[in-house]
């Protein structure tokens, strides 16, 4: 078993009534995770229903809500107990149905999980407006990846392992950034075994989430727009040219990007920008949720690759971790002029403009780039992160922080 950090998380929040809903793409553990809370809740001797809505046989309790409390008392009684849902977005107004039964203050606390379908993240959103408690669920991260590698015999001292075991670590990071964070993926014991499962996840979330769900009429097209989206990842989107590359109207286009984001595959993040004059454009760069699904899409799962891009996709995700809830943001930054940092991450009271560099550095060298931004918007600290060069410079008031990239793992890490 991967154990996933979420776990606590989702634990935690059983004691507030809010329904908990756990959303997140396709085969990322979601299930599993439900069935290890429940076992321990089980064990503690706690009321625990479970129902699957892709089971036929679950899901004819969902005809009503009255049928669905009927069978919740019948199993659990009328005292405190725990309801868990997998596959919610199967339900047809499912934000109303959940609702209205939490609305009747009953003593049952419901976690619900669904894969990324528009149902969930927008109508259940609406819905359940002060009633809900919204938990995204990712693939396995890096941190995770490595803890059952090593068997979690390094689970509180990773930064130690990452300096003691530096080819093994190198080693494991080309594995990740080939490969992925899928949980069956990561268990799978060849690179055939790992092809195959991340084929299986692909034309499951092709036929289910896009045919089905989202009533995509072509999906070869959006199959296509995701093979040059991940060509390109990274890199600014030039709408005019994906339009043209996949046969698709510019609306259409845009429409299908957002599918894409919605459902859990891609992260579109937008450009930072205080002068509209001098900064380039509107036009964002995408980065892929998982990067054996990148691969993947590029054609290339076959564990022989180092890429720049590919780190920088890795470490967005690393990013995302830290910056993306609440208020806090990622953006990139592009001028006219060709001056561009990877990426601006809002922390605390400012900005930190954040360099990657796939390489070992001989020295702390900053470029003109990113020296640029420090002189335009003079942020308290900037950060470049890189595989294994540690040192600050100071740099017209800012200090500029050579930091390797495991540092980032670290949870005692601060931006």
């Amino acid at each position: 078993m991967i154990k996933r950090e979420i776990k606590d998380k989702v634990v935690s929040n059983l004691v507030r009534k809010e329904i908990t809903i756990i959303i997140g793409a396709r085969q990322v553990g979601k299930t599993t995770l439900l069935k290890e809370i429940m076992a321990g809740l089980k064990g503690q001797g706690r009321p625990v229903l479970y129902f699957n809505l892709d089971i036929e046989e679950d899901s004819r309790h969902f005809r009503s809500q009255q049928i669905l409390l009927d069978k919740i008392r019948l199993e659990a009684g009328s005292g405190r107990a725990y309801v868990f849902i997998d596959e919610i977005q199967r339900k047809e107004d499912a934000g109303k149905f959940l609702k209205g039964i939490y609305d009747m203050e009953l003593p049952y606390k419901f976690v619900v999980t669904g894969s990324g379908s528009l149902e969930l993240k927008e109508k259940i959103g609406e819905s359940l407006a002060g009633r809900k408690y919204l938990i995204e669920m990712n693939p396995v991260g890096f941190r995770e990846f490595v803890n059952y590698k090593t068997q979690y015999k390094y689970e509180n001292r990773l930064g130690d392992f990452f300096l003691a075991e530096t080819e093994k670590t190198a080693r494991w990071l080309d594995e990740y950034l080939s490969f992925g964070g899928y949980p069956a993926v990561v268990t799978a014991g060849t690179v055939l075994r790992k092809q195959e499962i991340m084929n299986e996840i692909f034309v499951s979330y092709i036929t289910k989430d896009i045919s089905f769900l989202l009533g995509v009429r072509e999906p070869d097209k959006f199959v296509r727009l995701i093979q040059l989206l991940a060509a390109q990842s990274g890199n600014i989107l030039n709408y005019s040219q994906l339009s043209q590359d996949t046969g698709m109207r510019l609306e259409t286009l845009k429409t299908y990007l957002w599918y894409a984001e919605q459902t859990f595959i891609i992260n579109i993040v937008k450009p930072y920008f205080t002068n509209l004059k001098k900064e380039l454009t509107k036009s964002p760069t995408i980065y892929f949720n998982d990067l054996g699904m990148l691969n993947f899409s590029r054609g290339n799962l076959a564990g022989t690759v180092r890429d720049g891009l590919l780190f920088q996709n890795f470490i967005y995700l690393i990013l995302k971790e830290y910056f993306t809830t609440g208020l806090s943001r990622i953006h990139f930054w592009r001028t006219k002029d060709k001056a561009e940092v990877d990426f601006v991450v809002h922390a605390g009271t400012g900005v930190v403009p954040v360099e990657v560099k796939f390489k070992s550095l001989k020295m702390a060298a900053v470029s003109r780039s990113f020296r640029s931004f420090i002189s335009r918007y003079r942020p308290e600290t900037g950060v470049i992160v890189n595989l294994d060069r540690e040192e600050t410079l100071q740099i017209n008031g800012t200090r500029v922080r050579f930091v390797p990239w495991w540092k980032l793992l670290e949870r005692s890490f601060v931006f």
